[in-house]
């Protein structure tokens, strides 16, 4: 059993699916549209053929990307998001959306000391 298969709570398992430090890079790349391995990586700056390798083979897995090889030669293969990994577009927008409108209180924060005084806010539940 792997550790993914441990978590029970979905959404455990959704962020321990696309925690990886490329793989919402790959998802948001593709978006709707289909991409060669090394144009994939053209876009990526600074992740190295190994590394795209196994997130592509990790998000093919999970059923977020889709692989499709040509019978020729030189091999071309081409990566496009499948409809599940197609509904994560809207979710990563929103989380785009909102790095963006909190980027220097963010980055504010990052620079301050740590307060002993500081918790952590609990997560809210939707109903």
């Amino acid at each position: 059993m792997t550790y993914s298969t441990k978590l029970v709570c979905p959404i455990q398992r959704t962020i321990a699916m696309i925690a990886d430090k490329w793989k919402v890079i790959v998802i948001a790349n593709l978006g709707d549209r289909t991409m060669r391995f090394r144009e994939l990586q053209r876009a990526m700056e600074g992740v190295t053929p190994k590394v795209l390798t196994r997130q592509l083979r990790d998000l093919e897995r999970d059923g977020l990307v889709s692989r499709k090889a040509f019978a020729e030669i030189p091999p071309r293969v081409e990566y496009s998001l499948t409809p599940l990994g197609r509904s994560l577009l809207p979710i990563l927008q929103q989380l785009h959306n909102w790095a963006v409108a909190n980027s220097e209180s963010l980055l504010h924060r990052q620079e301050e000391p740590a307060s002993a005084e500081t918790e952590p806010v609990p997560m809210q539940r939707s109903a």
